[in-house]
């Protein structure tokens, strides 16, 4: 789709004022600094030229887990793992860290394209990047095939859904941060179109979207969703459409079995009939776009403020390390439905925002498809 009919479509969204909102999305990038995180090329061929980090901490435990992180539009894995705190965390509690990391030859802002078809189906572009990065993690540093877990931030999110969707069978859990449901964009206008305004869609109708991305019919992994109540980037909606995804999916009711509130923020909580939660939610009231941060439950600070990592009191990694299984310190069941391991190999093809500038309606337009990853 042409940027001409970009503008078009977009002049006639209700919403339209609040793009002003995303002046400066995708600055901030902190890129040039110093990392442990160390890159591996040649690990497969990497359909989505995509790159390659990771961590594997000197106190890693025997078979560890791994947790796949996926950034932001405008971070790097570098910037992202330095801000959320991932490698603090594998360092503590001794789990192997895997980051993708966009390229601007795919995406002019760098952001990993969840809603390009060529990108987001099994088998095919960053999709299978990703997935190939983690056979080389399993197979080089003896990862358990049953502790395997994908988060992401904002189109890093939406990604998420992307893998958890595509790839079932891999992962244990995810946890989806200001990000979209998967398979509701398949272009550029589906896609503004969720951002901005997240049409409500029938629970089988998003359950059937996952459930038609593979032919893997469960177990199904566990999902974490976290948003912002004042997210003017990707709409609040979104949570709620992520969540009746993966209910269906799983086939619990839409009413949450439990409600309560952790470090301030509401969380609603689904279980399945052995007690095991599968699905929650949590709303971070006040929140603009971006990451939670605080000071956690082991009364460490994991990562730092930046661009779209905010200081709400409470630690969004902690807690979704923690719903991974991974903070007790000791490997914990991948879920309660008892399976041989599967085998991992290679597949076959509260803060408030700035005062606003005045609004230049071509130039905020512009700066929205390429912070949505729209434009390369």
């Amino acid at each position: 789709m042409s940027l001409a009919r970009n503008i078009e479509f977009l002049r006639h969204l209700p919403k339209l004022r609040r793009l002003s909102l995303l002046e400066g999305f995708g600055r901030g990038a902190r890129r040039g600094i110093r990392s442990p995180l160390v890159e591996t090329e040649g690990f497969g061929t990497n359909p989505g030229d995509l790159r390659m980090f990771s961590f594997v901490p000197d106190s890693v435990q025997p078979a560890p887990a791994l947790v796949v992180v996926l950034h932001g539009c405008g971070q790097t894995a570098a910037g992202y793992d330095l801000g959320a705190g991932w490698l603090m965390l594998a360092k503590q509690y001794g789990f192997a860290l895997l980051m993708p990391e966009q390229q601007a030859s795919n995406n002019v802002n760098g952001c990993f394209n969840w809603f390009n078809p060529q990108d987001s189906k099994r088998g095919h572009g960053e999709a299978s990047s990703i997935r190939q990065m983690i056979a080389r993690m399993v197979s080089r540093h003896k990862i358990d095939a049953n502790r395997i877990f994908v988060t992401g931030f904002s189109a890093g999110g939406s990604m998420t859904s992307v893998m958890l969707a595509t790839y079932p069978e891999i992962f244990a859990a995810g946890a989806i941060i200001a990000g979209m449901p998967y398979g509701v964009a398949t272009n550029a206008r589906e896609a503004l179109i969720g951002m901005f305004q997240s049409p409500a869609r029938p629970a089988s109708e998003l359950g059937n979207l996952v459930r038609n991305a593979s032919k893997h019919r469960g177990p199904w992994p566990k999902v974490s969703v976290w948003h912002g109540s004042a997210d003017r980037t990707v709409n609040r909606a979104n949570a709620d459409e992520i969540v009746k995804q993966w209910l269906d999916v799983h086939q619990l009711p839409s009413v949450p079995m439990s409600e309560g509130i952790v470090d301030g923020y509401p969380r609603q909580v689904w279980w399945n009939a052995d007690g095991e939660t599968i699905v929650e939610s949590y709303t971070i009231t006040d929140m603009a776009h971006g990451t939670p941060l605080g000071t956690a439950d082991d009364d460490e600070r994991y990562g730092a403020r930046g661009a779209f990592l905010i200081e709400g009191g409470i630690s969004s990694s902690y807690h979704i390390a923690n719903f991974f299984g991974l903070t007790a310190g000791i490997p914990q069941p991948r879920r309660a439905a008892k399976s041989a391991p599967r085998a991992v190999t290679e597949p076959s093809p509260k803060p408030h925002g700035k005062r606003r500038r005045a609004l230049d309606v071509r130039a905020v337009i512009t700066r929205a498809l390429t912070a949505a990853g729209l434009m390369k």
